[in-house]
């Protein structure tokens, strides 16, 4: 039995995690492709550009279901459950457990029109209890690049929603376009995601 489940729901999404024996690379490749609709503004605040062919894709699924395999990290599918778009791929979600130091960082990208629709709070709460609940561990971190503004929105909302806090400013944080960024880095506790849960 794998350390982290195949699938998860929450109230309006459904998670899959991201293996090739159930993920077809082709329809990662399609939404972040070089000429994807809307893909500069997707990848303008994230660590990865956008892939040049479709190789790219197979070889990062490949490494997520490896990865979820050796219970290392899990990344996960979002699709809509209801609505115009149910069932449609609307982004990836992951959990990055560091297990020695009982922690574990969020991370997130969505396609442009999944934008503004309260999906990263959902998936916040949802990843939360599975770090918490079932994975044991003590401290999750979430991250943003200082200047998008959205993700400091989103995510201020739940840190707050679930008792967390700002830590602060981590200087030369992440590489983005091939330059180290600064991020702005915020966490809970289990102790306090047990307490506003």
């Amino acid at each position: 039995m794998a350390v982290f489940p195949v699938e998860l729901e929450s109230d309006r999404l459904r998670y899959e995690a991201l293996r090739p024996e159930s993920f077809d690379p082709y329809e990662l490749y399609e939404h972040v492709h070089t000429d994807a609709p809307a893909i500069d503004e997707i990848t303008e605040y994230v660590t990865w550009d956008p892939y040049e062919h479709p190789q790219e894709a197979f070889e990062w699924v490949d490494r997520c279901g490896e990865n979820f395999e050796n219970d290392a990290k899990a990344a996960y599918v979002l699709r809509p459950k209801a609505g115009p778009r149910a069932g449609e791929f609307a982004g990836i979600a992951g959990l990055n457990p560091e297990w020695n130091r009982r922690r574990a960082t969020l991370g997130m990208w969505l396609r442009k029109p999944f934008w503004g629709e309260g999906y990263s709070g959902e998936r916040a709460g949802r990843l939360l209890e599975l770090a918490f609940d079932r994975l044991d561990l003590e401290i999750v971190a979430i991250t943003h690049d200082p200047d998008n503004e959205n993700s400091r929105r989103a995510i201020e909302k739940y840190v707050e929603r679930f008792g967390g806090h700002r830590e602060g400013r981590i200087r030369n944080d992440m590489v983005v376009d091939g330059e180290p960024r600064d991020s702005i880095r915020y966490s809970i506790s289990s102790d306090e995601w047990a307490e506003r849960r």
